[in-house]
């Protein structure tokens, strides 16, 4: 294969490249950056698909994160790439503060409170306690075994339905803001770069032209 890489990654690496990128955190956030600001659509698609990105890390539909995000976008006429691009606002970094902001708005809006604080190590039991049950879920429906979906209920109750209902809140006024903020910035750059764009075209035309051919006031 053409991109296959010539020496296979071990989990270790892959997991730890996940949690910090090559180059480190701040030289990512820079090269998505340069491509938001190099892409070519209006300001106010690209702002609209960033929006939509950075909404999209506030729910909780981990590993679909590109698939929710593009669809968001689709229906907000924002730039589809954008709105994938944005999807970074989420990382290892960021994505303890959102479950907590989430959780606990999710909590407070529903009237709910958790057995354990959105801190608690227990929340790893509950993701690890929904795993153990979907997978024992698949593997009833070979054997005799009898379907449980205790822990999953637990989990939806108390952690997924509060996480999607808290993060619209949250997720909109970090999304608003950050639309605000990148409208003018993305409006800025291209209007710059197309006078870069501009003058160096002028000058390719005035090499490619006879000084004869000019005339006295371009002399």
């Amino acid at each position: 294969m053409v991109f296959k890489r010539r020496e296979r990654r071990s989990l270790a690496e892959i997991v730890g490249r996940s949690l910090y990128p090559r180059g480190g955190w701040a030289r990512a956030f820079e090269y998505v950056k340069h491509r938001v600001r190099r892409l070519p659509d209006t300001p106010e698609k690209i702002s609209r698909g960033i929006w939509a990105g950075v909404f999209t890390t506030f729910t909780p539909f981990y590993g679909l994160h590109f698939v929710v995000a593009a669809i968001v976008a689709k229906v907000m006429r924002g730039n589809i790439l954008a709105a994938l691009l944005a999807t970074f606002f989420g990382n290892p970094l960021t994505y303890l503060p959102i479950a907590v902001a989430s959780l606990s708005t999710g909590h407070f809006l529903l009237g709910t409170r958790p057995k354990h604080g959105p801190l608690d190590t227990s929340l790893g039991d509950k993701f690890a306690g929904a795993g153990d049950d979907l997978l024992h879920n698949l593997m009833a429906i070979f054997t005799a075994e009898k379907m449980d979906w205790h822990k999953l209920g637990v989990f939806y109750n108390e952690v997924f339905f509060p996480y999607m209902i808290g993060g619209i809140v949250p997720g909109v006024v970090v999304a608003t803001i950050c639309y605000y903020l990148s409208l003018p910035l993305i409006g800025a750059y291209q209007n710059r770069r197309r006078k870069i764009l501009q003058a160096k075209l002028y000058q390719l035309k005035k090499k490619s032209i006879p000084a004869d051919d000019l005339g006295p006031s371009s002399r």
